[in-house]
């Protein structure tokens, strides 16, 4: 499926119907949102969910919050973007990731860790009635938009919410990201987010 041309198409239907849904966005990080916000909030009504129990230590973890909570603050869009904040629940990500310790960047550790934050985004989206929820995750070239997608629908099945199905890499996304973070002056980290990507940049940095 080509996810961007199914976004786009949903798109050029909300805005003949003259519609402004509501959006949920699970956001892994500022970086990563920039892009994702500056396209998607002429068309939605959009409240940033920052989850991601995942992150260590946790003064990296209040460093991401802050810089997703600042650039909020700083974006000029059409309609106000609003901010929730997760908890920090890391005790249940090294639950799910026990076992998996040495498992490879987009293994099943990974897959757990998506999970964990979509399904609090999906619960969190059915009972605050948003119209749609989704997550920035598929900004990233690291990582698999039919596997994130696939995840999202059937959570969204699951807890009776519409998933917003993306792509954001598509349409030189990635690269818009890296030039937005540039312009706002946001803080770029170097590893995806957990103690164990945290320990395999390390070896590669030797």
């Amino acid at each position: 499926m080509n996810y961007q041309k199914e976004l786009d198409k949903l798109i050029d239907n909300i805005t003949k119907e003259n519609k402004v849904p509501t959006l949920l966005l699970h956001s892994c990080c500022a970086p990563c949102s920039t892009y994702v916000l500056e396209y998607l909030s002429d068309y939605f009504k959009i409240t940033v969910f920052y989850y991601n129990p995942n992150i260590f230590p946790e003064s990296e973890y209040t460093k991401r919050i802050c810089e997703q909570q600042e650039l909020i603050s700083q974006m000029k869009t059409k309609y106000p973007i609003h901010f929730i904040a997760g908890d920090y629940d890391k005790e249940e990500f090294y639950r799910l990731a026990h076992g998996h310790e040495q498992d490879k960047e987009g293994g099943a550790r990974c897959m757990s860790c998506y999970k964990l934050r979509l399904k609090e985004s999906a619960i969190l989206a059915k009972a605050g009635n948003f119209d749609y929820f989704t997550t920035t995750l598929t900004i990233s070239p690291m990582k698999k938009s039919a596997v994130l997608n696939q995840l999202g629908e059937s959570l969204g099945d699951t807890y009776g919410v519409s998933y917003l199905n993306s792509d954001f890499k598509k349409k030189n996304g990635f690269k818009r990201s890296v030039e937005l973070s540039t312009k706002y002056g946001l803080y770029r980290q170097d590893y995806c987010g957990c103690e164990f990507s945290m320990n395999d940049r390390d070896i590669r940095k030797g």
